[in-house]
């Protein structure tokens, strides 16, 4: 019976450090899309007009009732067959992007309800236009008040990340998947795959915690 042997993988360790650093750039890129589009979904639902806000409605619920996965397939391979062809990085930076959107727009829209109508009669009474109360009052407000489940959300998508490796991005379980095509050792890379998800986490955690903890002091 063959034991654990974790000394295969330190030939690998370039490989996983690139997988790591590819799931780095997904996850920032797609948390910066899925928030500010996350705002913008959010607006439109609630103030644009119908012929806006339903299209957005719409597309909120097609996203939440199918799967990342599928969303990947249909972005990567879908659009080829009607000839856009979408590059394997920005087909997962934007489905990751706008998967999690929806997710946050769902936050936003009741953070924004949650603001105090008080904040936004104020704002107008001393000559505030509605974009500019959304920008300057409302939004900030709903930001602070809905930022750990915002921040829920990203840790998800640090996770969920690992999907964009069936369109061939070398992320990390690409690339561990690639060591183990040539070791047939899935065990040990799989468990330093774990072990680099779980720091990356940590990291995360910590990052969020001081976010959270200068908004409460700017309070």
């Amino acid at each position: 019976m063959q034991g654990l042997d974790f000394s295969v993988v330190t030939p690998y360790t370039d490989i996983l450090l690139m997988g790591m650093w590819w799931t780095v750039v997904l996850t920032v890129t797609g948390a910066v899309i899925s928030f500010f589009f996350g705002i913008f979904f959010a607006v439109a639902v609630l103030y644009a007009p119908k012929m806006i806000a339903y299209p957005i409605r719409f597309f909120m619920w097609l996203f939440m009732g199918t799967p990342l996965l599928l969303q990947l397939f249909l972005i990567y391979f879908g659009l080829s067959q009607i000839g856009i062809n979408v590059p394997a990085l920005v087909a997962g930076i934007v489905g990751l992007g706008l998967h999690f959107a929806v997710y946050n727009a769902d936050v936003m829209r009741a953070g924004i309800v949650s603001v105090d109508a008080g904040q936004t009669e104020g704002a107008r009474s001393i000559g505030f236009g509605r974009f500019q109360t959304l920008r300057y009052v409302v939004i900030p407000q709903a930001v602070r008040n809905t930022l750990p489940a915002i921040g829920n959300n990203l840790i998800v998508l640090l996770k969920e990340s690992s999907l964009v490796s069936i369109i061939g991005i070398a992320e990390l379980v690409h690339s561990a998947q690639l060591a183990i095509s040539e070791t047939f050792r899935p065990f040990e890379f799989y468990i330093t795959v774990a072990a680099l998800y779980y720091i990356l986490n940590l990291v995360l955690e910590s990052g969020l915690r001081q976010v959270e903890k200068q908004v409460e002091v700017s309070r």
